[in-house]
């Protein structure tokens, strides 16, 4: 995953461009590993403070870590978790390839634990392989096999990330593609706090 970080980071940052960061003050990037995506995030928006959340393990190893190494450690803290139990609250989360590891109710665990603790802006964005339509060709479609293969998650369409992001309190607003890249970024923002789809109660919560 480390070696994927640097291009990765540059796909999701090309990918949100267009965003307003103006009102996220505090970010999570959950699932963040040694926090490459965080640090560019930070780096792109000076105003920005930012926390890595991974298992234990995974911030422990302090050698790792990017913060430290680019300078950034007064804005981005790491902490030690589980996201299918909690994540600190933030006005806005990422996720880089973190959904496709999971099933539908898995994912929907996460989401609705970031919809819970998430304040101000309210917004989420998973920049992950995004599966475009039966004409394209895309390394999507193989990489959905594989998928399929180790573990319980898979690749989706837009349509199934904006299903999956309704069903645990978030609003699809957009699909940002990237020219060339493998990633894509799908955006969403808090819902109203309207209770959440009822199958969510089996899921943990």
């Amino acid at each position: 995953m480390t070696s994927y970080s640097a291009v990765e980071t540059q796909w999701a940052l090309t990918a949100l461009a267009n965003e307003d960061f103006s009102q996220i003050h505090t970010l999570c990037d959950v699932g963040g590993g040694h926090g490459h995506l965080a640090c560019g995030l930070l780096n792109a928006y000076p105003h920005l403070q930012a926390t890595v959340l991974d298992l234990p393990g995974v911030v422990g190893e302090t050698d790792q870590l990017w913060a430290p190494k680019l300078g950034l450690s007064d804005r981005c803290r790491y902490l030690g978790g589980d996201m299918f139990h909690e994540v600190p609250p933030a006005d806005a989360y990422v996720l880089k390839s973190v959904l496709h590891d999971w099933s539908d109710d898995e994912c929907m665990r996460i989401l609705a634990n970031l919809r819970r603790a998430v304040v101000g802006a309210g917004r989420v964005f998973a920049a992950d392989f995004v599966v475009p339509g039966p004409e394209e060709p895309h390394f999507s479609k193989l990489f959905d096999i594989h998928m399929m293969l180790v573990g319980t998650g898979r690749e989706r369409t837009a349509a199934e990330f904006a299903e999956l992001m309704g069903a645990a309190g978030w609003r699809y607003d957009v699909w940002h593609r990237v020219p060339n890249a493998f990633h894509s970024v799908i955006a969403a923002t808090a819902a109203s706090r309207a209770p959440l789809r009822a199958d969510l109660a089996q899921l943990g919560r």
